[in-house]
């Protein structure tokens, strides 16, 4: 997960004393995506050998915002708005993070700070240490110089320096850490604590560490699915099955890089698990225990249970499933429909009706293709009846991955 440094961190750690250091996250929703994987489990990783994370929530920033790898302004939000985007947060990053103990996570908010802050104090005691040309050859300034960027965004890297600084003098937090993207950012804190602690070139008060950023196969950046939405951390925005089965169906070139950032197995597991992945890989046995062990950890190891025993039952089973597994089906499913007697005279409303089709002629050309079933038949004849499981359940497939569950509609 490493991607960079500066050079006094190494010999920092190689002291052994504890260190405390902090991630910033946007409270811009209260759900976290996965996306946010990679800088929770380097705080995991900072927890497991005795570091302090502190989870930086930027109800104040969060009110400006980072003009890093976008391409337009974000939307200001409210301070209600924020506080409890931030309670939610805090609730998800309880399931990697242990908040208990002196070493214990804790969660610190810069409105804190950053609100109690003049114009003039902020410009004397910070703005005074930067340069024009400084901030304006920051990558995060230059990638928006011509499609424009407000004032507000631009001194948006001073507000996040003023954090480290605040956080290393009330908190002793010597290293913030964040991707690649926020290492303009990383570096203009630490000029500033240098600057405010008069650091000398042999003795560097504070520190930065970045990680690479983890892309997705299509190229974008890790977090969005590939329909363009997040999968978010939380089962009210993405369920635990949906959850499951985009790690389960990850690709074959990913699945080892996932397994060493987003798990905690041991090299040897994981270079066990790519070993059988490489013997059997119609298996994906990598996949399967990415999965698992990412679902159990994000919405407890029963809801990963469930995710497995639904996936085995749409795309695994070979015969007609009972009335409880269709019933289970159903609550898992993210595509479910109703339906009514009448639609089983049409093949191709049903299709539609799932959500799997935009069109009734989007489902006529994958009947030519070969490529709809319903319970689990392959559909050839557009104008066929169609006969319910166990009375009242319908399973429409279109390919492999694409599956949609309908029940007979109650009084209808």
């Amino acid at each position: 997960m490493f991607h960079d440094s500066t050079p006094g961190l190494a010999a920092r750690l190689a002291t052994g004393r504890p260190i405390a250091g902090y991630n910033g996250f946007d409270p811009s929703a209260p759900w976290l995506h996965i996306g946010h994987l990679v800088p929770i489990f380097g705080l995991v990783h900072l927890q497991r050998h005795a570091g302090r994370p502190v989870v930086l929530v930027g109800g104040g920033t969060g009110m400006i915002g980072d003009p890093s790898g976008r391409s337009t302004e974000r939307n200001l939000l409210d301070r209600p708005t924020i506080e409890a985007n931030t309670a939610s947060i805090r609730v998800q990053l309880e399931r990697f993070l242990d908040f208990a103990g002196p070493q214990g996570a804790v969660v610190v908010d810069n409105y804190d700070w950053l609100s109690q802050m003049g114009m003039l104090d902020f410009l004397r005691d910070v703005g005074k240490h930067f340069t024009v040309p400084y901030m304006l050859a920051k990558d995060s300034v230059q990638v928006r110089l011509d499609r424009g960027l407000s004032y507000t965004e631009f001194s948006y890297m001073l507000l996040q320096a003023t954090d480290f600084l605040h956080l290393y003098q009330a908190m002793g937090v010597e290293l913030q850490m964040g991707g690649a993207d926020q290492w303009g950012n990383i570096t203009a804190g630490l000029e500033l604590i240098r600057r405010v602690e008069e650091g000398s070139a042999g003795h560097e008060p504070a520190h930065g560490l970045s990680y690479p950023l983890l892309l997705a196969p299509s190229g974008t950046k890790f977090g969005k699915s590939e329909g363009g939405d997040s999968l978010w951390l939380d089962a009210t925005r993405t369920s635990p099955y949906e959850f499951y089965q985009y790690w389960l169906n990850a690709d074959d070139r990913d699945v080892g890089v996932y397994l060493r950032w987003f798990t905690l197995f041991d090299q040897a597991q994981v270079e066990a698990l790519e070993a059988e992945q490489t013997a059997r890989p119609e298996e994906r046995p990598a996949q399967r225990a990415l999965a698992y062990d990412l679902t159990a950890r994000v919405h407890g190891p029963e809801a990963a249970a469930g995710a497995v025993r639904a996936s085995l039952d749409a795309f695994g089973s070979t015969g007609e499933l009972d009335a409880d597994a269709l019933e289970q089906l159903y609550r898992t499913l993210d595509n479910r429909f109703e339906f009514t007697p009448a639609a089983l005279a049409d093949p191709l409303g049903l299709a539609v009706e799932s959500g799997l089709f935009q069109s009734r002629s989007d489902a006529r050309r994958a009947i030519s293709q070969g490529g709809l079933y319903i319970n689990d038949r392959q559909i050839t004849d557009p104008t066929g009846t169609v006969v319910p499981l166990r009375g009242e359940w319908i399973r429409v497939r279109f390919g492999k991955k694409r599956q949609a569950i309908g029940r007979l509609r109650r009084g209808g």
